[in-house]
C-alpha cells in the first residue's frame, strides 16, 4: 500500500478472531465502506464533505467455524436448547454475507509488522499455511479458555457432540456435582446447572473466605453473589480448597469422585467440574515487544501498539488480549472493537488527504461485573451494587444477552437457522 493512496484504493484489513470484538471491527468497517452510519455509533455518522469514500476488504481469520457467545457459556454446557443458539456459524450470518467480507477457518502463526504480512494456519483441511498481506491489522484473539469453562471445539458440529456429552454425565450425576472455583466462571456454572437441573445436588467450593477473591470488588458484591447462590439452591463451601478427587469404582458399576480438600474434609461426588480458570491471552503470533510476560498485548488509549512496534499505527488489539484496566466484559469488547473500525478510518484519511485525525481512546475502567446467577443477577461498580430478577432482565433479557449482543453488533441469522432454533 503506498503511503498515501488514493480514493480508488481498497484497504485491507486483517482481523485476527471472530468474537465480540473482532466482529465489531468488521461490522463498522464493513458500514464505512457501505458509507453509512457505523452500527454503534451513538450518533448518526455524517462524513464531511470533503472526505472521500473509502473502500474496505475485510478478512477475519478464527479457529471457529462462528461465533460462540462466551457469556452464555455456563448455560450452554447445561441447556440443550440454549447450546443450539450459543454457537452462530459465520456462513449462517446474513448481515456478513458481503464480496468485501472473507471469513477464514484457521489461525494465525506469524505476524510480521514491518511487511505487513501474516501466515495463517488453515483448519479442517490439508492446506499449506499460507502468507497474505495486509494494511491494517488488528488482534481480537482473546484468551485461550480452558475446559470446562468453555467448550474446545472449533466446528458447529463438534461442539454439539462436546457440550451434549457433558450435559448428559451432568443429569445422571446421582452423588452430586462439585464445581471448584467462586469466581464469576464457577458461580456462574454452578448456578446454572442447578437451574436447568434442580434434582441434582451442586456444590461450589472456594478457597477463600469470600467469593469473587481474585477481584478488585467490593464486600457487598461479593457477599450479595453468595446470597444469590444460596437462593438458586447452590451449596457453598468456603475456605475449602481442593487437594485431589479420586476416581473410584462403586459396587454397582458406576463410578465417583472422592474429593478431598487441604482442611481435611472428605466428599463425594459424581462429576467435578473445575471452573477456576487458568485462561491465557492467544497472542503467540505477535512479535514479543507487544506483550508484557503474561502474553497480554500493550496498547495505545488508541488501541495502536506501542509505538516502538514497525507501522505501530496500522497495528491494533482489542477486547480481551489487551492489557488495560477493568474486568473484561464482551460490551467492552464491542465497543473496543467499534474504536478500532474508526480509528482506522481515520488513519486512512490522513494519508489521503491529509486530514487530521481524531482517534476514539479508551478511557480507564473501574473494577465492575454483571452476573448472572441463576434466575437472578448481580451488578456492582463504583456506583454499588444491586441484585435481582429486574436486574437479570435489564442486563441479560431472558437469554443471557445473546439476542441482545448479536443485535447490538448488527448480526441477523438466515430465516431457516432461525426457525430451526
Amino acid at each position: 500500500m503506498p503511503s498515501a493512496p488514493n480514493s480508488d484504493t481498497t484497504i485491507r484489513v486483517l482481523v485476527a478472531g471472530g468474537s465480540y470484538a473482532g466482529l465489531a471491527v468488521a461490522v463498522n468497517l464493513l458500514d464505512l465502506h457501505r458509507g453509512v452510519s457505523p452500527r454503534m455509533h451513538p450518533e448518526p455518522f455524517v462524513p464531511e464533505q470533503d472526505w472521500p469514500h473509502i473502500k474496505f476488504h475485510i478478512t477475519v481469520v478464527d479457529e471457529r467455524d462462528g461465533f460462540m457467545h462466551i457469556v452464555g457459556a455456563p448455560l450452554a454446557m447445561a441447556d440443550p436448547a440454549y447450546r443450539d443458539r450459543a454457537w452462530a456459524r459465520f456462513k449462517d450470518m446474513t448481515d456478513l454475507q458481503a464480496d468485501n467480507l472473507t471469513f477464514v477457518h484457521g489461525s494465525l502463526s506469524h505476524v510480521d509488522c514491518a511487511a505487513k504480512t501474516a501466515t495463517i494456519l488453515p483448519h479442517g483441511t490439508n492446506q499449506a499455511p499460507t502468507t497474505i498481506e495486509y494494511d491494517y491489522f488488528c488482534a481480537a484473539t482473546g484468551y485461550r479458555r480452558v475446559w470446562p469453562v468453555v467448550p474446545q471445539a472449533l466446528t458447529y458440529d463438534n461442539y454439539l457432540v462436546e457440550t451434549q456429552r457433558h450435559i448428559e454425565d451432568a443429569s445422571r450425576a446421582t452423588h452430586g456435582v462439585l464445581v471448584v472455583g467462586g469466581g464469576a466462571v464457577g458461580i456462574e456454572m454452578a448456578a446454572e446447572l442447578k437451574l436447568v437441573m434442580p434434582h441434582l445436588r451442586v456444590v461450589l467450593a472456594h478457597s477463600r473466605d469470600k467469593l469473587l477473591s481474585s477481584e478488585g470488588l467490593s464486600d457487598e458484591c461479593k457477599d450479595v453473589s453468595l446470597q444469590l447462590l444460596h437462593d438458586a439452591g447452590v451449596e457453598v463451601l468456603l475456605n475449602h480448597r481442593l487437594e485431589s478427587h479420586e476416581r473410584v469404582e462403586t459396587a454397582d458399576g458406576s463410578a465417583k469422585y472422592s474429593a478431598k480438600f487441604t482442611n481435611g474434609t472428605a466428599m463425594d461426588f459424581s462429576m467435578v467440574i473445575v471452573g477456576v480458570s487458568q485462561s491465557v491471552p492467544a497472542t503467540d503470533f505477535l512479535p514479543v515487544a507487544a506483550r508484557d510476560e503474561d502474553g497480554k498485548v500493550n496498547i495505545q488509549p488508541n488501541l495502536m501498539l506501542p509505538a516502538e512496534i514497525p507501522n505501530s499505527e496500522y497495528h491494533y488489539c482489542a477486547g480481551d488480549a489487551t492489557k488495560w484496566s477493568g474486568i473484561k466484559r464482551c460490551g467492552g469488547a464491542m465497543r473496543a472493537g467499534h474504536l478500532v473500525a474508526m480509528n482506522i478510518h481515520q488513519h486512512v484519511l490522513h494519508n489521503v488527504i491529509d486530514h487530521t485525525p481524531k482517534y476514539g481512546e479508551l478511557a480507564e475502567i473501574p473494577a465492575m461485573i454483571v452476573m448472572a446467577v441463576g434466575k437472578k443477577a448481580v451488578w456492582s461498580g463504583p456506583e454499588g451494587t444491586g441484585s435481582g430478577e429486574d436486574v437479570m432482565a435489564k442486563f441479560f433479557g431472558n437469554d443471557l444477552y445473546l439476542s441482545g449482543c448479536l443485535s447490538w453488533i448488527g448480526v441477523k441469522m438466515r430465516q431457516d437457522v432461525q426457525a430451526s432454533m
